[in-house]
């Protein structure tokens, strides 16, 4: 096992004692940081991780929807197959509409005809956190933005503050159009808003998220971005990465090579 790895699962495994409702992502920081997790020296520490991931919309396959497939089972998204009742976690968009804001001017065909990964930026400033009056939407010790769906009211404030779209209001039952449902995850309920949680529940495990395994041709990097070892760093170093609407200071942990 090289280092690389034993630091991934030293790191994620910090939470694996804190229960199944930290692994849902259940629990908000302040409970978190109470936990007592005799298995390690060590503390889970807000700040101290961020997760992150890095798209190489570079070797994204146009046609390939594998990780969005992956992501939807394991995660039992219902397919309602119509386009107003859509939830989704994980998706792929037209580069003008995951870059709005960045300069269209003179832009080369294939960039600009190039299908870009989108999904929850998990921001650093996150504005749905904010925005929603019964902390059912919170921001994890490791920079994720979770969810506690029994705590969310449905009032949709953190879908009106998000400025990326990435999250899905359930206006009927989704359990009534999951076909192929996952133990690995519970289901929702009508009424209630949800969204990609970086697969948190397989970050307990040592797993990488599952849209970064299932990816053929490894376009996506999934590492701790306040780690200089990490690949995600070095890729970020390396490489003129984007953001999605940087403007906006939201500071996404969400990155793109274009």
């Amino acid at each position: 096992m090289n280092e690389q790895r034993r630091d991934f699962i030293r790191k994620t495994g910090l939470g694996v004692l804190a229960g199944l409702g930290v692994a849902s992502g259940l629990f908000a920081e302040s409970s978190f940081e109470k936990t007592v997790l005799p298995a390690w020296d060590e503390k889970p520490v807000a700040g101290k991780i961020r997760w992150g991931m890095l798209v190489d919309t570079r070797t994204c396959n146009e046609s390939c929807q594998e990780c969005v497939l992956t992501c939807h089972h394991v995660h039992n998204v219902p397919d309602f197959g119509s386009r107003k009742d859509e939830v989704k976690w994980i998706w792929k968009s037209p580069y003008e509409k995951a870059f709005p804001t960045a300069s269209q001017q003179f832009q080369n065909k294939e960039t600009r005809d190039r299908s870009c990964l989108t999904l929850c930026n998990h921001c650093a400033e996150s504005p749905c956190t904010k925005a929603c009056p019964t902390e059912a939407t919170f921001k994890r010790w490791d920079g994720i933005v979770a969810m506690d769906y029994h705590r969310c009211i449905g009032c949709r404030f953190c879908m009106a503050a998000c400025p990326y779209g990435s999250r899905s209001f359930n206006w009927q039952d989704p359990r009534m159009a999951i076909k192929n449902p996952s133990a690995d995850y519970p289901t929702r309920m009508q009424g209630v808003v949800e969204k990609c949680n970086f697969c948190s529940e397989r970050l307990v495990k040592g797993l990488k998220p599952a849209c970064v395994e299932s990816c053929p041709n490894q376009a996506l990097t999934f590492g701790d971005l306040n780690d200089p070892e990490s690949d995600i760093r070095k890729l970020l170093e390396n490489n003129q990465t984007m953001q999605r609407k940087p403007e906006l200071g939201t500071l996404p942990s969400v990155f793109y090579i274009i």
